[in-house]
């Protein structure tokens, strides 16, 4: 379940609240208390979180290519 950000018309104060995205938008500040007085904020979203012991090259290799990463090394044209 996503976290929304709200910001209150009457105190100005933004907060977040967790829910539902069926839920309906929250429509009173739980800060001040005024009714219908809360705009859901737009969100850039969130990062993506690695959890985990590590990520390595090895975890995500390409089978059956035959392709090291030394190969593109030696395909480069050689400077003059």
């Amino acid at each position: 379940m996503p976290t929304y950000d709200y910001k209150c018309k009457a105190c100005g104060q933004i907060f977040e609240h967790f829910h539902s995205m069926k839920d309906d938008p929250i429509k009173d500040c739980l800060l001040c208390g005024k009714k219908g007085e809360v705009d859901r904020m737009i969100s850039n979203g969130s990062g993506i979180i690695f959890k985990g012991t590590g990520f390595y090259v090895t975890d995500y290799k390409k089978g059956g290519s035959g392709e090291s990463s030394g190969s593109a090394a030696s395909s480069s044209p050689a400077s003059e």
